[in-house]
C-alpha cells in the first residue's frame, strides 16, 4: 500500500502561545515558527513570567481582530502534556474565534474542556503530531535521489535549523531540494512531513522511507534529524530515522558549552564528538555503505562574533572537517554547503 506523507492545511496567520514557559529549550516550536514563518504570525500570547519572542504581545481577541485564524501552542515540555493552567487561556482563544493547532503528544480532543468549548464556538482542534495511517515496515531498499540527514550530540541544539538553512542554500544554488520535516515545528513551518516521534517504534524506519521516496538522481531531500544516538530517552527515534532515511550525507550538530544531555535528572555526559560522529556513521552504513559526514553545524548562539569564530576554528581543527554556524552566513557556511555537495 502506497502511503504519502502528511500535507496539512493549517489556518493562518498564527497567534503563538508560550504558556508560562521561561526556558527557551522548551519553546522550540515558538522560536522555530517565529524565525522561519514570521510572515504567518500576528503576534504572541502568554502568561506573566513567560519568555518573550519579540513579537507583538496580543490578547486572543486582539489577535483575531488583526486577522489571526489560529493559536499555535509553541511550547513542548518533557512528555508533551498541556498544563492545566493553560486551559483557560486556550478556552479564551477558542471563544475569540481561533482554532487551536498543537504539536503535543496528547490529542486536544482528549481534553474535555477544550473539546466542549470548541464545539460551542464552532472551532477546530488540530493535532499536528498524528502520523499517517498504515505506515509500512522498512524495506531497506536503496532509493534513487540524494539524501542529507542532520544528526547531533543531543536534542534541542539546531538540527532543524541546520536542515532548513542547508535546504535553502541548495535551492539558492539552483539545485532541486526539499526540507523534510520530522517534528511538529518543522511540519508547521513546511506544511508537510511526518512526526517521527509519534510513530509506533516498529514503523519509524518505514516512515522515514515514506518521507524520502524515490526521486530524480539530482534531487536532494534534506531531512530534519531528531534526538541523538547518545541520549538515553531519544536514541530509538534517532536510529530509526538514520536507518530509514538512508542518508548519503550526514551533518553533525552540537551546541557550544553543552556537556551533558538535556532534560534528564541523571547525569549523562556527552561523549567526545568524534566518537558520536563515528557511531552515527557506523550505524548509517547498515542501509547506505557509502554514507559520509560532510561537516559540523555548531550552535554558537550564546557567543559573540569573536568567541564564535574561535569556537568554530577550534572545532574545525579538532574534527578535521568544515565547521559552521548555519545562522552566521559567510565563508564558513559556504564551505559547509560545498562539502555537502562534493
Amino acid at each position: 500500500m502506497l502511503v504519502a506523507m502528511q500535507n496539512l492545511d493549517l489556518p493562518q496567520p498564527y497567534l503563538v502561545y508560550v504558556g508560562d514557559i521561561a526556558d527557551p529549550v522548551y519553546a522550540k516550536t515558538a522560536f522555530g515558527i517565529r524565525d522561519w514563518a514570521r510572515d504567518k504570525c500576528v503576534g504572541e500570547f502568554g502568561r506573566d513570567g513567560a519568555l518573550r519572542l519579540g513579537m507583538s504581545r496580543l490578547a486572543p481577541a486582539e489577535a483575531r481582530a488583526r486577522g489571526a485564524k489560529s493559536v499555535v501552542i509553541g511550547v513542548a515540555p518533557i512528555g508533551g502534556a498541556i498544563a492545566p493552567n493553560w486551559i483557560p487561556d486556550l478556552e479564551e482563544c477558542l471563544a475569540a474565534g481561533l482554532d487551536i493547532v498543537s504539536g503535543m503528544h496528547r490529542p486536544l480532543s482528549e481534553i474535555v474542556a477544550l473539546r466542549d468549548v470548541a464545539e460551542a464556538h464552532g472551532r477546530r482542534l488540530i493535532d499536528v503530531r498524528r502520523p499517517p495511517k498504515n505506515l509500512p515496515i522498512a524495506t531497506g531498499r536503496k532509493r534513487q535521489g540524494k539524501r542529507l540527514l542532520t544528526v547531533g550530540s543531543d536534542c534541542a541544539l539546531g538540527k532543524k535549523y541546520t536542515a532548513l538553512v542547508l535546504a535553502r542554500e541548495f535551492v539558492a544554488r539552483g539545485l532541486a531540494a526539499d526540507f523534510r520535516a520530522t517534528g511538529q515545528t518543522g511540519i508547521m513551518i513546511a506544511g508537510a512531513g511526518i512526526p517521527i516521534d509519534a510513530v509506533v517504534s516498529d514503523f519509524v524506519a518505514g516512515a522515514a522511507e515514506v518521507l524520502t521516496p524515490d526521486a530524480d538522481p539530482g534531487h536532494w531531500d534534506v531531512i530534519e534529524g531528531q534526538g541523538s544516538l547518545v541520549h538515553p530517552a531519544y536514541a530509538g527515534v534517532s536510529l530509526g530515522l538514520l536507518h530509514g532515511s538512508q542518508p548519503d550525507v550526514l551533518v553533525f550538530c552540537h551546541k557550544v558549552g553543552r556537556t551533558r544531555v538535556y532534560g534528564l535528572t541523571t547525569e549523562f555526559p556527552i561523549p567526545p564528538l568524534r566518537e558520536i560522529i563515528d557511531l552515527n556513521l557506523a550505524l548509517a552504513r547498515r542501509t547506505n555503505p557509502n554514507v559520509r559526514c560532510a561537516g559540523v553545524s555548531l550552535n554558537t548562539s550564546e557567543l559573540n562574533d569573536v568567541d564564535a569564530e574561535n569556537a568554530l576554528r577550534e572545532a574545525e581543527t579538532h574534527l578535521a572537517m568544515p565547521c559552521a554556524d548555519p545562522l552566521r552566513s559567510g565563508r564558513r557556511l559556504n564551505m559547509l554547503v560545498q562539502a555537502c555537495l562534493d
